[in-house]
């Protein structure tokens, strides 16, 4: 069930189309952050640049947008990367996708599926590369963590 509200939105073919949209304010608070920040990743390409619209209208957000910022801030906070590393983490996502799209298509030749898959491997192992790259930071934080508890343990008993 959708929790974004319809609103009539011109097509540009003369006829208006019902859109399920919501206010910059109001995604804010669905997903758990700012409108600063949404506007922010806006800016810097983590969520697609805001449509043509008439000066002093409100920026109207889709729901397939809402779920791009569910998304974008998920992988940030359960990975712990850098906007950049984000953006490049998204980018071979987006590539993975349009790769997707080309191979549901039927008349797709098999020299040129093997080729696609091919690519979709190469933006994998990017993606794949990252998440290593995180989880063995956070390996190395736990022996350290570990390694801090089993000296504080050994002191607290020499105490006794």
């Amino acid at each position: 069930m959708s929790v974004l509200q319809g609103t009539i939105k011109p097509t540009g073919d003369g006829t208006d189309a019902l859109r399920q949209t919501l206010r910059i304010g109001e995604v804010a608070k669905l997903v758990g952050t700012t409108p600063r920040t949404i506007r922010y990743y806006e800016e810097i390409g983590l969520l697609p640049e805001t449509p043509d619209r008439a000066s002093g209208s409100h920026r109207l957000y889709s729901e397939a947008e809402v779920e791009r910022l569910r998304e974008v801030m998920r992988l940030k906070s359960l990975l712990g990367v850098s906007l950049e590393e984000l953006k490049t983490l998204l980018a071979a996502e987006e590539a993975r996708s349009a790769v997707r799209a080309q191979l549901k298509r039927e008349d797709v030749q098999p020299q040129r599926r093997r080729s696609l898959l091919e690519e979709a491997l190469g933006h994998i192992e990017r993606q794949l590369e990252l998440v290593r790259g995180r989880a063995a930071e956070l390996t190395k934080l736990q022996a350290e963590l570990s390694e801090t508890r089993a000296r504080v343990r050994r002191k607290i008993r020499e105490m006794d």
